[in-house]
C-alpha cells in the first residue's frame, strides 16, 4: 500500500519559528516546502536536515511583502509540486514569515509601518488568497500572531496591531473555507529565544532570566516549544479545532 504523502508550505522556514515548524512537521512524517527571503544557505541547511529525517523538502525564495511577486511564486509552487511530488496540491500552509522593530507609538515612521504591514497582514492575506487553488480540501492554514495581541508592552503598537488583524482574518478564513474542510487557526507565541529580536536578548546579560519570571513556566520560550504546536495543529487529532487563537507563551502575564 503506497504512502499518502502530506506536504506543508512554511513561509520564512530558513530560521527561527519557521525552521522549528518545518522540522517538527517533517518529524511527524510530512514533506515540506520552505521559503526564504535572503538567507539561501540557511534554507538549504534546513532542507538537508529535513531530508535527514527521511522526508522530501524544497526551498523557494519569496518576499511575502511584495504582493506583485506572488503570482510568479505560485507558478513556482505548481511546478515544484508537479516535478518533485507529481501532485497538484499541498496540504498545510504555515504563514510564519515576518520581522519586527520596537518603536514607540509616537515615533513610528510611516515607512516602517508600511513595511511591517506588507509582510504581516497584506502579504499574508493575498498570498493565502493566491494559494487557495493549490491548497487541498481538508487541509490546514496556520497564521502566526503574537502574545502582544493580548498583552501590551511599550514599543510594539504597530506590530501587535497587525497581529490583531491577523487574528480577525483567521476567523473569517475559518468561516469561509469551512465548506472545503479547511481548518484555520492562529498560533500566538510569547517571547521566544530566536534572532527575531535582533540580538537584543543576547546583548543584555540576565534579561532572559528576568523576562522568564513573567512566565508561569518560569522561562522564555525556545523555537521547539512552538514547532510542536504547529505540527500538532496539522494532525488528524486536532481536526475539530478551527477559527481559534492558541497562545503559546508559557503563561506570560497571566
Amino acid at each position: 500500500m503506497s504512502e499518502i504523502v502530506k506536504i506543508a508550505l512554511v513561509t520564512g522556514g530558513s530560521r527561527g519559528l519557521g525552521k522549528s515548524s518545518a522540522l517538527a512537521l517533517s518529524q511527524k512524517g510530512m514533506d515540506v516546502i520552505i521559503t526564504y527571503n535572503s538567507q539561501k544557505d540557511k534554507a538549504d541547511a534546513v532542507v538537508h536536515e529535513i531530508e535527514g529525517n527521511g522526508r522530501k523538502a524544497f526551498a523557494l525564495r519569496l518576499d511575502v511583502g511584495d504582493v506583485s511577486s506572488h503570482n510568479a511564486f505560485v507558478s513556482q509552487i505548481s511546478e515544484v509540486l508537479q516535478k518533485k511530488w507529481n501532485k497538484k496540491s499541498f496540504d498545510f500552509l504555515i504563514n510564519n514569515a515576518g520581522f519586527a522593530y520596537n518603536s514607540a507609538f509616537g515615533e513610528t515612521k510611516e515607512e516602517l509601518f508600511d513595511r511591517m504591514m506588507n509582510v504581516h497582514f497584506k502579504g499574508v492575506y493575498f498570498l493565502t488568497q493566491s494559494l487557495l487553488p493549490y491548497l487541498a480540501d481538508n487541509g490546514r492554514i496556520i497564521n502566526f500572531s503574537s502574545g502582544l495581541a493580548r498583552f501590551t508592552t511599550p514599543g510594539w503598537s504597530a506590530y501587535a496591531s497587525m497581529k490583531g488583524a491577523v487574528e480577525v482574518m483567521t476567523r473569517y478564513m475559518a468561516k469561509e473555507l469551512g465548506p472545503r474542510g479547511i481548518r484555520v487557526n492562529t498560533v500566538a507565541p510569547g517571547i521566544i529565544d530566536t534572532d527575531f529580536h535582533h540580538g537584543a536578548l543576547d546583548a543584555a546579560p540576565g534579561i532572559k532570566e528576568k523576562i522568564g519570571t513573567q512566565m508561569a513556566l518560569g522561562r522564555i520560550g525556545q523555537p521547539e516549544d512552538i514547532g510542536g504546536v504547529v505540527a500538532s495543529l496539522c494532525s488528524d487529532e486536532t481536526g475539530w479545532i478551527t477559527g481559534e487563537r492558541i497562545e503559546t507563551s508559557g503563561g506570560m502575564f497571566l
